[in-house]
């Protein structure tokens, strides 16, 4: 299966990602202590929603369309040249926001004015994170996946030296700094892989502006928004009001717990984020659709089960290597969420499917419900749970998820009768 030799051909580049991941998080830990790690958290969710709205949401749907017209290069001149339009636009369009509120953002999400500086230089890279982001879109739709994978690997090389080098010298500034600018720097090492790929050809960035290819686009550009705004919004309210409610602390606990999920996942959707999406959107015959989607659950769902359950046996080792001893408060919230990661994995493989197929509608009501039935839940939960109830209401939420998406599936992303 194709999905396997992905896997190994990704190895490597999840290995380094995940070691440097480490590497940080451990750097951070030390200089900065749990509520600073918290702060970066608050951060890293900010940059996810502007990220994506500076290149207009639109990367799988460059994915899944450069993968889909894989005989049709007229088309995909079209999906290159249209992506880079809407790219550029948009990114410039949130500098300009960025670099006018820059006061704003900084008192609103990070509590103290001084980092408003911080805005403004991310005002004037953000057009890179774009272009960065773009260019590895195209390389993945098409298959490119030994550039792929490369791009990647200096990208973690690179991150890790940046951070690190800013965060003992800085401090938390110098962490924002990194977070701000280290993927504009990446932009450069982009740029020189894919100058030697065959699609890199001026007039394939100079198609005339076609109205279909932007409302295919746009589909795509909506469903990426809701996940851009649900995701984190949910997050920074969640993590905001365990600010409020325990101590800056405590979130710092809890933003440790999601950074290990974040990490171990990665092993996951690494892999499936190079093969899965082009791979669905090939398939056009529901039973062979139905056949992928299970036979891709036999290899990943024992995969993450097995990953899970030897995190919670190791908890306290991973505590002391990833953070210090001062985070060792954690323990208690990772049974709750290590069975959230699981349903979540699960949910997220059905999830892929209505993204391969533009299912704009039930993607976006999904991702709206389930965020607002995460917050509420959390809410809920750590009132009368304490700081637990946050991994509870996780561990909720995706089983939930899981269960709606099955329907979905079975009743109507597989019917013939689906125009979604």
């Amino acid at each position: 299966m194709k999905l396997l030799k992905t896997s190994f051909l990704s190895g490597i580049s999840t290995l380094i990602k995940i070691l440097s991941g480490f590497i940080v998080n451990k750097i951070v830990a030390v200089h900065i202590g749990p509520s600073g790690l918290a702060m970066i958290g608050q951060f890293q969710n900010l940059i996810q929603i502007i990220l994506t709205f500076a290149n207009g949401a639109i990367d799988n749907g460059v994915v899944k369309y450069i993968a889909e017209y894989q005989d049709q290069p007229d088309q995909r001149r079209k999906i290159i040249s249209n992506s880079l339009i809407i790219s550029v636009v948009c990114a410039f369009f949130m500098s300009a926001v960025l670099f006018i509120f820059n006061k704003e953002f900084s008192l609103y999400f990070l509590k103290d004015a001084q980092y408003s500086s911080i805005f403004i230089i991310f005002a004037f890279t953000i057009v890179l994170f774009a272009l960065n982001s773009l260019f590895l879109a195209i390389l993945n739709g098409f298959k490119e996946i030994k550039k792929f994978i490369t791009v990647n690997i200096v990208s973690s090389i690179m991150t890790l030296i940046f951070v690190s080098l800013l965060v003992i010298y800085l401090k938390l500034y110098g962490a924002l700094l990194a977070l701000a600018t280290s993927q504009a720097v990446v932009f450069f090492f982009t740029i020189f892989f894919v100058v030697k790929s065959s699609w890199f050809n001026i007039k394939n960035f100079y198609a005339k502006v076609d109205k279909a290819i932007m409302v295919k686009l746009g589909k795509y550009s909506l469903m990426a928004l809701t996940t851009a705004l649900t995701i984190p919004l949910a997050q920074i309210i969640v993590r905001d009001f365990i600010t409020t409610t325990i101590s800056a602390d405590a979130a710092g606990f809890w933003q440790g717990v999601y950074k290990i999920s974040d990490v171990y996942l990665m092993v996951i959707t690494t892999s499936l984020s190079i093969y899965y999406l082009p791979r669905l959107s090939e398939i056009k015959d529901n039973n062979e659709l139905r056949k992928e989607i299970l036979q891709t659950y036999k290899i990943v769902m024992p995969i993450v089960t097995v990953l899970a359950v030897a995190i919670w046996i190791f908890k306290g080792f991973i505590i002391q290597v990833l953070f210090t001893d001062e985070f060792m408060p954690m323990k208690s919230l990772f049974m709750y969420q290590l069975i959230g990661d699981v349903f979540k994995v699960g949910a997220w493989l059905l999830a892929f499917i209505m993204v391969a197929k533009a299912m704009t509608r039930y993607y976006v009501a999904m991702e709206i419900i389930f965020s607002i039935i995460y917050v509420i839940s959390s809410i809920a939960f750590i009132k009368y749970y304490g700081l637990i109830g946050s991994t509870m209401s996780f561990a909720f939420t995706y089983l939930l998820s899981f269960l709606a998406l099955i329907c979905i599936f079975r009743k109507i992303i597989l019917s013939p009768k689906n125009t979604a």
